[in-house]
Parts: C-alpha cells; structure tokens; sequence
C-alpha cells in the first residue's frame, strides 16, 4: 500500500513562557522521528487535563526526554514505525497515552502505550478516553483495590476522572457517590451510574456518605482535592478504607488527625501517572484492553464530551477548564 511521504514540518502549540491561556500559541516545529519501539502518530484529536494547565502556568515540568509541548493524550492513525514496533501498522487508528506533545500535528508515542480506537469512536471522542482511564484504573482498581460489592466516593464527580470514575466503578458492581458543585452537575453524575449524587456546596459529604452506609462509610475514596478534605477523607472512610490521592487542587498541605487512620486501620496513598515508565504504563494498557475495552466498545461506558476546540485555540480550551463549568472532557480538533 502506498502511503504519503511526510512532512518535515508541523504546527505544534508551544507553551510560549509560564502564564495564562494566551502563552499558548501555535508555531512550526520539525516533525519528530519515532525511536526503538515508538510509533509517529498523525494526531487528529487531543485531550485536554488538568496537568496540561499546570505545565503551563510552569508548575508541571514535563519528565526527563518528554516533548516540551502539552498533551498528554492523543487519537490520531500511525504514520511512521520506529526500529522494532511490530504491534502496529502505518495506517492504524489509535488513541494512546503520551508523556507530553499531544498539542500538535505529530506525536511520538511508545506502541505499547497505544490502543486501538473502539469500534464506532470517533477520534475527538478517542482523544478522550486515554488519560483518565488510564488514571482511573490505575488509582481505582489496581492501588485502590476496589471490589464489586464495595461503596466508592469520588470528588470532582463532573472532571474527566470523576464521569470516567462514575461509569467504570458502577460498571464493575459498586455503590457510587460523588461530589459536585451545582444541581446540573449533580445530575450528570446520576446520569452517569453515581447512586448518590452530593452537592458539596450544599451538604457534608462525610454525613451523607455515613447516613448511606448506616454509618460505616465507604470503602474507597477517590480524592483530587487535598487540603482540608484529607480530615474529612477520613471521617468518611470505613474500616480498612483506602483513600487515593492523585491531586490537590485544595491544597497540598493538611491538618488531619492520623489516629483515625490508626483506629480505622486506613491507606491514604497516590500516585501521579507522567513520570512512570513506558513498562508500567504499558502494563495498565494491557489490563484496559482486556477489561474495559469491550465496554467501551458496546458503548456501556463512554467518555463524557464537553467542549471541543481547533487546535490553534487552545487557550480557549485551558480557559474552559479553569472557569470550572465544564462536566466531561474538553478536546483538541488537530484535524
């Protein structure tokens, strides 16, 4: 099969020096080329998280190696094959994982990091699903633990964690909560398989959550947030909770009272996903595939699209997520 001959060069949106959404501003760069193992993809959609706002207002410096251009997310097909990738073939459609460099034309990505785009998606709708599943499975399944027959809160339950959160731990046999802040976003989060649904503006999740469970609390807890929900974290927890951080948009500093975590016999851990290796990250992709794929692919789960953006305007795009009005993803059109 024939196949075009690439480009040299790309338009890429460069994080122009730490600041606000305006730093971001298209330029053009070098098409980059695949190493051992990686793939070129020809990126037609990219998503758009919460590091990516980090990373350019300079708080979030990409991992040694990694592009210096955000996007940790891509879906797009292979375009070039490095040494030694054998899993896919020029052409392909993949939505896949990256350590940075989603926000442009091309992207080098490992193939292990890579997944086909399940059957019916289309790319900005692929574009969505890499980051926070990976995340959620990750901090939910695999370092959380959580079992079908368990009670599982999340916070943020309208962020792309939260709805990607919602639909895999209801999927999987588990009592869902969680937070929100308004009536609207409360909804979606019922609509998406939450059993309960709290509006933190308005009610103390710890009381809700211990009214539900006849005061033994939840098994699980998914928290972005930090700061003064640490203590309350616990207070929500059951015995042998495990409560997983993966933010602190509250702040990543607490008073809490660590006998709880004693007396309930708690895990408080987290992880953060960027600096792992290609290894580990493979390795979740491998269990995504097996387990959550065919979800995705009779459409029982699906990424919850809010916004999407021409890839020249994505600061309007780090505008829509720091406003915090958004419920679901906001993506990049690079196509």
């Amino acid at each position: 099969m024939a196949t075009t001959p690439l480009p040299d060069k790309m338009t890429a949106i460069a994080i122009t020096e730490p600041g606000g959404p305006l730093v971001l501003k298209p330029e053009r760069r070098d098409v980059p080329t695949p190493g051992t193992g990686e793939i070129l993809v020809r990126v037609r959609a990219a998503g758009v998280n919460r590091p990516d706002v980090f990373q350019r207002k300079g708080a979030y410096p990409p991992p040694k190696g990694a592009s210096d251009l955000p996007g940790l997310e891509v879906a797009g097909e292979v375009a070039a094959l490095g040494a030694g990738a054998t899993r896919w073939r020029i052409g392909d459609a993949v939505a896949a994982l990256t350590p940075g460099g989603g926000y442009a034309e091309y992207a080098i990505v490992h193939e292990s990091n890579a997944l086909p785009i399940p059957h019916g998606f289309t790319f900005t709708e692929a574009a969505a699903i890499p980051e926070t599943f990976f995340t959620v499975w990750h901090n939910v399944f695999q370092r959380g633990g959580l079992k079908p027959g368990e009670t599982f809160l999340v916070h943020g339950g309208s962020s792309g964690i939260g709805t990607t959160a919602i639909q895999l731990a209801s999927a999987f046999g588990s009592y869902v909560f969680a937070t929100a802040g308004s009536p609207e976003k409360c909804d979606a989060c019922l609509k998406l398989g939450a059993d309960r649904a709290i509006n933190y503006r308005e009610e103390d999740f710890v009381r809700v959550v211990k009214d539900a469970t006849d005061g033994k609390g939840v098994n699980v807890i998914l928290d972005m947030v930090g700061g003064d929900y640490v203590d309350r974290n616990y207070d929500a927890a059951a015995i042998e909770g495990r409560i997983v951080q993966i933010a602190t948009l509250g702040g990543p500093k607490a008073s809490a009272d660590f006998s709880k975590v004693m007396v309930k016999r708690l895990t408080h851990t987290g992880s953060t996903l960027r600096p792992r290796t290609v290894a580990f990250k493979g390795e979740i992709a491998a269990e995504l595939e097996a387990k959550v794929w065919p979800l995705l692919a009779t459409r029982k789960i699906a990424p919850v699209m809010d916004m999407i953006f021409p890839l020249k305007e994505a600061w309007r795009a780090h505008e829509r997520m720091e406003e915090g009005d958004h419920v679901g993803k906001i993506v990049l059109d690079v196509a």
